[in-house]
């Protein structure tokens, strides 16, 4: 069976939101990256508690390329530690999962039905 996964990531500017949504999407390692922000993350780094402004990726994928689009989303990264973190998509339209599987590389020969 196939299984479809929403990769996050957050980044310091929509810049470099946008360098990594373009090269995921041009190297069919993603279907859609959808960029929203700025917005408000609080979190621990090195021992003090942070704030900052970030804009959120939401990834469309396939599971079978999470390491590649890990591999991607490191290379193009200004963080020491960038969040990438993948839930699986349970359900959706079989129109939709179907483009996901055109848009993506190496595409899974049987449609969703």
């Amino acid at each position: 069976m196939k299984s479809y996964i929403q990769i996050s990531t957050t980044t310091e500017t929509k810049e470099e939101a946008q360098k990594i949504a373009q090269y995921l999407v041009e190297q069919k390692l993603a279907a859609c990256v959808q960029i929203c922000g700025p917005i408000e993350s609080t979190y621990r780094w090195k021992g003090k508690i942070e704030t900052a402004n970030e804009w959120l990726c939401l990834i469309k994928t396939r599971e079978d390329l999470f390491n590649k689009v890990e591999a991607a989303i490191k290379k193009l990264h200004s963080y020491e530690t960038p969040e990438i973190i993948a839930v699986p998509i349970v359900k959706g339209s079989n129109e939709y999962l179907n483009w996901l599987d055109d848009e993506t590389e190496n595409k899974l020969k049987d449609k969703v039905s």
